[in-house]
């Protein structure tokens, strides 16, 4: 056969509701459902090439040939599309990200969601979106968000079957910004895929999931009412609760640096002002400040006036995975 190829481009998002802990680990069922948005211009794009020319898979990254465990999750996604395809080849996974890899800001979510649609399109499987969610969130979890548009939930489920994710409303539903606070572009020493198995550890992880449900409809309503109150609430909320969750664990995780502290403060204090303005924090020290679009050059502003803020990027609500020719 000849080489078969195809890329794709895939946003990273940030959630509002947290993703942190699994029902079932090796397939990334989550602990409880979670809402996100998708991320515009901050994306992955990644080149698949099934060759029988290969011995194996490779792997580059931002212009680095990777191996060890970035190989090997790369290869685990791409032995599932060989199963359903029947495809024998080894393939060339060549990616990059415009926005910093492994600091907080889901680059393995819009990693994965983009390798799931070009490596399935490389062999000629057309996925429905459910199902290219599943095979995208078996690699990495947050990675189910970043296929379908906009405003998106991901439904926990119990099994690989049901455990997907929908959007619920499209990006020109509501104008908000994510103006991201870099305060590190440093590789985290304890990825999201190792504090996911922490998490069970924490005395407050069953507490976290309890509640869950009740965070999720008020941001489910927020995002649809489009009411920047209440969403500002269960946003801070849910942030605190899963880094207290990640605090409390057995080692504890604490991304949060000075500068974090310092964004996070002066977000509260502009948001008491009357400035229409959140914060959440991933697995990582960087800083999601969620505004109103009218609001992100006053944010943007701000931001960059703090101490320890290296630079800001900003992003609206984003699209789907898509391929580009």
């Amino acid at each position: 056969m000849s080489d078969w190829t195809a890329t794709a481009i895939a946003c990273s998002n940030i959630a509002f509701v947290k993703y942190w802990g699994d029902q079932i680990e090796r397939l990334h069922v989550p602990a409880n459902s979670s809402i996100s948005m998708n991320l515009e211009g901050l994306h992955t794009r990644t080149q698949v090439t099934f060759d029988p020319q290969l011995d194996e898979d490779q792997l580059v990254l931002n212009g680095q040939i990777l191996t060890g465990t970035d190989l090997q999750r790369v290869s685990g996604l791409l032995d599932r599309v060989r199963r359903i395809s029947s495809t024998k080849c080894f393939a060339s996974v060549v990616t990059s990200n415009n926005f910093p890899t492994g600091t907080g800001i889901a680059s393995s979510a819009s990693a994965f969601a983009a390798l799931s649609l070009a490596a399935t399109a490389a062999v000629g499987l057309k996925l429905n979106e459910r199902d290219l969610s599943r095979l995208a969130r078996a690699s990495s979890g947050s990675a189910c968000r970043s296929i379908p548009t906009g405003f998106v939930e991901w439904k926990a489920g119990h099994d690989d079957i049901d455990s997907y994710a929908v959007s619920i409303a499209p990006p020109h539903h509501w104008d908000l910004a994510d103006c991201v606070a870099i305060v590190s572009q440093e590789q985290k020493m304890v990825g999201s895929t190792e504090g996911h198995i922490l998490a069970q550890t924490s005395p407050l992880q069953a507490a976290r999931i309890a509640d869950s449900t009740l965070r999720l409809d008020l941001c489910r309503r927020a995002i649809l009412e489009r009411d920047f109150s209440g969403l500002a609430n269960v946003t801070e909320l849910d942030c605190h609760l899963m880094h207290a969750v990640m605090m409390t664990s057995t080692p504890p995780l604490v991304y949060w640096l000075p500068a974090t502290l310092a964004v996070s403060s002066a977000v509260q204090a502009w948001r008491k002002g009357g400035l229409p303005v959140c914060y959440t924090i991933d697995a990582g020290p960087n800083v999601h400040v969620i505004c109103l679009g009218e609001a992100a050059r006053e944010v943007v502003k701000r931001l960059k006036k703090i101490p320890g803020v290296e630079k800001v990027l900003v992003a609206r609500p984003g699209g789907p995975a898509k391929l580009v020719s």
